[in-house]
């Protein structure tokens, strides 16, 4: 849990991170290789006669393998952000200017720019729309060496675009897609790390709220028994000694998801409880008719309103009643507050919620205050 509470939405898990770097070397390497296709339009740039136009288009060729290198070492794999990059369409109209300037001494063996033009608008537009450009390289390709004249065809170059724009269409989906899942994983962590959290907060109010409460009851009992019955003082201490380390225990148990909170543990402690504070109370002694799978939500429900009893109510008078699937605590206290439920109801609800039951708070025909626990139905 301590390794994955540091995690943020977004971040490399555990196991991914040399997987990462090692696809934000080879990645770009792999894509920079393909630069030595260009070699053949170099290679006919460098044979054509002296002049400007060889001059421009060596360099264009040069500055196209420079180009088309920052798109793969910026923007390929695990670099490449999830949209569109912000300077995709200047970078494509550069690499198509260039792409022309070295037709100039190269001519149709210039064309073959036209693949690393496609494959860019793949790794820079990261949108399944990048297809047209590919589809616009071939019609150029068919084109243009077909109307200029002394340029030869090169109809098999339309295969290489295809196959290239293709094959890094589908790499760059499985880097989004894989990179969706990591994000994924991690806010599911995160949740889980929070849900978890919330569940530990809401068992230690619920156990320490509960005891801290009979504690504090027992104390003042004994500290008005003291000058009156000393001996009685004294188990009530006692009691109270005990009660202690029961919180004490019942927190290690809670740590160590240990402790299981019972039906007829939780009725014993309320009917223990309201005799402490001199509160009189009717609490069931038969448990036959509950079924099994409400028995620890009761329970919880018992404890909340035992709890609130001795916390709020005032009350002089207490009854616990249960049915098959409804259990109610019923008090002749204050009433339901005005502020709202607090942390142990709402641990209540979400614990009903979990259960299939629903959890209701009114006050009763004696102005005091119910709390009623029912399966949903």
């Amino acid at each position: 849990m301590t390794a994955t509470a540091t995690q943020r939405p977004g971040s490399v898990g555990p196991g991914r991170p040399g997987v990462w770097r090692v696809m934000r070397v080879v990645g770009p390497v792999m894509g920079i290789v393909w630069v030595v296709f260009l070699l053949p339009a170099w290679q006919s740039a460098w044979d054509a006669p002296q002049g400007i136009e060889r001059i421009l288009s060596l360099a264009a060729i040069a500055g196209l393998a420079l180009t088309f290198g920052w798109v793969v070492v910026t923007c390929a794999g695990p670099r490449g952000g999830p949209g569109p990059h912000p300077a995709a369409a200047r970078v494509l109209a550069v690499e198509l200017f260039l792409v022309g300037l070295a037709t100039l001494a190269a001519e149709s063996r210039g064309l073959v720019g036209l693949v690393f033009v496609s494959v860019s608008a793949i790794f820079l537009l990261r949108d399944p729309r990048a297809l047209f450009v590919p589809l616009f390289a071939a019609a150029v390709i068919l084109a243009v060496p077909r109307v200029v004249p002394g340029w030869d065809t090169i109809d098999d170059l339309i295969v290489s675009v295809f196959l290239a724009s293709v094959a890094v269409f589908g790499f760059t989906q499985l880097a989004a897609r894989n990179r969706q899942l990591a994000i994924a994983q991690d806010e599911v962590a995160v949740l889980a790390v929070e849900r978890e959290r919330e569940r530990i907060a809401r068992d230690m109010h619920d156990i320490l709220g509960h005891s801290l409460t009979v504690i504090s009851v027992k104390a003042e009992l004994a500290g008005k028994l003291f000058d009156v019955d000393a001996e009685r003082a004294r188990a009530e201490i006692a009691e109270v000694q005990g009660l202690a380390r029961a919180a004490l225990a019942d927190v290690r148990a809670m740590v160590s998801g240990t402790r299981a909170v019972t039906l007829a543990g939780e009725l014993a402690g309320a009917r223990q409880a309201f005799d402490a504070a001199g509160i009189e109370a009717q609490v069931p002694g038969a448990l036959d008719q509950v079924p099994d799978d409400l028995r620890e939500l009761f329970a919880w429900a018992v404890r909340e309103g035992t709890t609130n009893v001795l916390r709020h109510a005032a009350a002089s008078h207490v009854q616990i009643t249960m049915t098959q699937d409804t259990l109610v605590v019923d008090d002749d206290g204050r009433g339901p507050a005005v502020a709202g439920p607090g942390n142990g109801l709402n641990g209540l609800t979400q614990r009903a919620r979990q259960a299939g039951a629903r959890v209701e708070v009114a006050e009763n025909d004696k102005g005091g205050y119910r709390l009623t626990v029912t399966r949903a139905r």
